[in-house]
């Protein structure tokens, strides 16, 4: 037993030193310690796959910070790490998948039929989130002893705060019993991440010198641009993999070649919008909803099953690294060494973010699910109820990786910082990912088994079923053939119907349209089913 304790407190000491980066024989050490708690993650997992209270997030958290407790302890309170932390390795190699692979799953037609909704949510729920963080960061942090923060320091701290994790909630839902309460708890979380990072990069880009009055709209602008351009880029690289799929056909040499084109086609739409000052996050979010539209269709059955698999795979490898990690970061001597905080004022800092954080949730949630219920017919969706309002609220409170590489982008160098002010902001971060991801996330089940129980939550029968109801059939005269439109009157009788549909069911009617443009003129080009 003595032996067993010697030789790891020499292989984990080894891999300490100076965060393990001296030597590639102590950078292999590190690799494969860290693998071996990854393992240690998958399989505690699926032991807990059932329990009530726990899920993978929490796990890897967990395990996480009890590995890094170990080390603390054999290191004696040098290090609590195996690998450093870089925000450049996790904006490069370990986001990209996850977001791929939520545009490549994501269930088009309810996301698109929600789009203005998630959109709402997403981009100007942000908006009103930053605002309130920013604004509360600014008044109360001066006031409970903490300052010397400029106005990008805030506006970024916005941004940070407002990033959200909804992969406890997500876990939870059953999305064939509420789909289109889980498209929106997923559109959201994808959205709200994307721009969170898009506005976060637009924060940092500011002058404050040069700019007095158009702060505001100067960011808007940047953000509108850098959402639209990194759009389009990551559309086109999908479609462009999709018509080289179909053109050429790979898989009748090889299915791996046909594999192997999508990832690193995906890979490359995302490097290309950083390389551009784009938004990665955006570009390979719409990239992975194009290709699994239009490229997945134009593969072999094996490739299809392969590429869905591994995707998946790397996004999950992908989280739970990032949750492992934090458990760890959260008993990092160093930066609370660095923060020259005390004690009370790191607890009203803690706080002040957190009780923001539940403020700027519930300041659009409300207000946007009652605009869009409002602005949708009853004919056309569910509704959202105040119990589903809830559910949208807490899923966004919970704090994730997205947090953690912002602040680390914005408040270190290389993941160090000399500053006591930035290394407190550091040490906060840290505490509200763990306390959001930790205590929401132990309620987020009996929350949600509370507020949907199990007899509400069947689907509607035009969810579950797929069927359309008879106004769905109606033809639009845009995409009629000669021989339904050979008469005058019957076009103009079909244009007013189809005007008198849009009125009554916009969001519906606009996916109608869609559809059909998609069947005549972009799945012959691109690939795809031929027909819905």
């Amino acid at each position: 037993m003595a032996t067993a304790a010697a030789w790891w407190e020499a292989l984990v000491a080894a891999a300490a030193v100076n965060g393990g980066a001296t030597g590639s024989s102590t950078t292999v050490v590190s690799i494969c310690v860290f693998t071996t708690v990854l393992c240690v993650c998958l399989v505690a997992g699926h032991l807990l796959e059932e329990n009530k209270w726990v899920n993978e997030s929490i796990t890897a958290l967990i395990i996480g910070c009890i590995i890094g407790a170990i080390i603390f302890l054999l290191t004696k309170g040098k290090n609590s790490h195996i690998l450093r932390f870089d925000e450049q390795l996790f904006f490069i190699y370990v986001l990209p998948p996850i977001i791929f692979n939520a545009g490549f799953q994501v269930k088009k037609k309810q996301f698109f039929h929600n789009f203005m909704t998630i959109m709402s949510f997403g981009v100007f729920g942000v908006f009103i989130s930053v605002a309130i963080v920013s604004a509360g960061c600014y008044w109360l942090f001066p006031k409970v002893g903490f300052g010397n923060l400029d106005a990008v320091d805030y506006l970024a701290l916005g941004a940070i705060f407002s990033s959200t994790d909804t992969v406890c909630t997500l876990q939870v839902i059953n999305q064939d019993e509420t789909p289109r309460l889980y498209s929106l708890v997923f559109g959201e979380g994808v959205v709200n991440d994307a721009t969170a990072v898009v506005l976060f990069n637009a924060i940092k880009n500011l002058n404050i010198s040069r700019l007095k009055g158009g702060l505001v709209l100067k960011v808007i602008s940047d953000f509108l641009y850098l959402f639209a351009t990194s759009t389009i880029l990551g559309i086109s690289i999908g479609l462009s993999t999709a018509y080289v799929l179909k053109a050429l056909y790979l898989g009748r040499h090889s299915t791996d070649r046909e594999v192997a084109l999508m990832a690193l086609m995906a890979y490359l739409s995302y490097m290309l919008a950083e390389l551009l000052e784009l938004s990665g996050i955006l570009t390979v979010f719409f990239c992975g909803i194009v290709m699994s539209h239009y490229a997945w269709h134009n593969v072999t059955a094996s490739s299809r099953i392969t590429t869905k698999h591994i995707f998946a795979t790397l996004s999950f490898i992908a989280e739970t690294f990032i949750f492992l990690y934090v458990g760890m970061d959260a008993l990092d001597i160093d930066k609370w060494k660095t923060s020259k905080a005390s004690f009370k004022t790191s607890i009203s800092l803690f706080g002040i973010i957190i009780l923001l954080v539940l403020l700027g949730r519930a300041a659009f949630v409300c207000p946007i699910s009652i605009l869009s219920n409002n602005m949708s017919g009853s004919s056309e969706r569910t509704p959202i109820t105040f119990k589903h309002q809830v559910v949208i609220w807490w899923a966004g409170l919970m704090r994730g990786a997205v947090s953690i590489a912002l602040a680390y982008n914005q408040f270190t160098f290389s993941g160090e910082t000399s500053d006591p002010v930035h290394a407190a902001i550091i040490t906060s971060t840290i505490i509200v990912v763990f306390f959001t991801t930790l205590v929401f996330g132990f309620l987020t089940r009996p929350l949600i088994s509370a507020m949907l129980p199990r007899h509400s939550r069947a689907p509607s029968r035009g969810h579950s079923t797929g069927t359309n109801s008879p106004k769905d059939d109606f033809t639009l005269p845009f995409f009629s053939t000669d021989e339904d439109a050979s008469g005058s009157g019957i076009v103009l009788e079909q244009a007013k119907r189809s005007i008198s549909m849009l009125l009554e069911r916009p969001v519906h009617t606009v996916h109608i349209y869609w559809r059909k443009f998609d069947d005549k003129f972009m799945r012959p080009i691109f690939g795809g089913p031929q027909s819905h």
